[in-house]
């Protein structure tokens, strides 16, 4: 073998260990970088970030923004701020099922809005949630098995959202403005009883109690008013008449002069 070939293989197999020694490198920094327990993977052609059962408290931050499918499932993860995943414009399934999740910020799925089509919220705390936390979102959401309070802003929060076939079933009335409601599907009760149209009534009813009692107040205040310069009025009148003749008439035509 030539001088030139004997120098030119060690220099491509050293060329080829480096190279593996790079990228054995860059996997093992990437692999430390996600979360224990977090790990991506590749299903039916999609890029999947798996974080279930990881005993996550937030929302990681490290997650690849090419991530097709995400599962944080199965944490303690107990509320989503604003702009949680807005770094992930490929996302398409988002399963957030059996955490600790009590309080959806508005703007918490900005970014997600024109491609997400599945969004998995059951078996978390939610009570309460602003329709504007889903503002735009076109995903079909699952909020089963959430201990729902039943009131006009649930009612508005359904109209607003897409359900996921087969979830609705699950969204019950774990408390209500109504006590008769608990326990009941929530579709089954707005069937027959509309929350909003209910708040507004005694909203409306409110206004007029206060209105009406800002009323009386003025009433009161001007009927003692009148009664109270009248009195003073006679009172001033008797001592009048206490009075010398004389005086009495000079400040009797005061008096009625005052009064007039």
């Amino acid at each position: 073998m030539p001088v030139a070939g004997r120098v030119f293989l060690p220099s491509v197999t050293m060329w080829l260990l480096l190279q593996s020694l790079l990228l054995l490198a860059s996997c093992l920094r990437s692999a430390a970088a996600f979360p224990k327990g977090c790990y991506p993977s590749e299903e039916e052609g999609l890029k999947t970030f798996r974080c279930s059962n990881a005993r996550l408290t937030e929302v990681p931050r490290d997650i690849p923004n090419d991530t097709n499918k995400l599962y944080l499932d199965s944490n303690r993860i107990p509320f989503l701020p604003r702009d949680a995943f807005r770094d992930l414009p490929l996302l398409l399934e988002l399963d957030l099922s059996h955490n600790a999740i009590a309080s959806v910020e508005s703007g918490a799925f900005r970014g997600l809005a024109e491609h997400l089509h599945s969004l998995d919220l059951s078996s978390n705390r939610l009570v309460s949630v602003s329709k504007d936390a889903f503002s735009n979102l076109k995903a079909k959401v699952n909020l089963s098995n959430n201990p729902w309070l039943c009131d006009c802003r649930l009612q508005e929060l359904i109209r607003t959202v897409d359900l996921a076939a087969g979830s609705s079933g699950g969204i019950v009335c774990d408390s209500s403005v109504q006590e008769d409601h608990v326990g009941k599907a929530f579709l089954q009760v707005i069937a027959d009883t509309d929350f909003c149209n209910m708040y507004k009534k005694t909203t409306d009813i409110a206004m007029l109690v206060t209105m009406f009692g800002w009323f009386a107040m003025v009433i009161s205040y001007l009927v003692y008013y009148v009664r109270q310069n009248q009195e003073d009025a006679r009172r001033h009148l008797e001592y009048l008449k206490s009075l010398p003749s004389k005086q009495r008439r000079s400040e009797e035509s005061s008096t009625i002069s005052t009064v007039v």
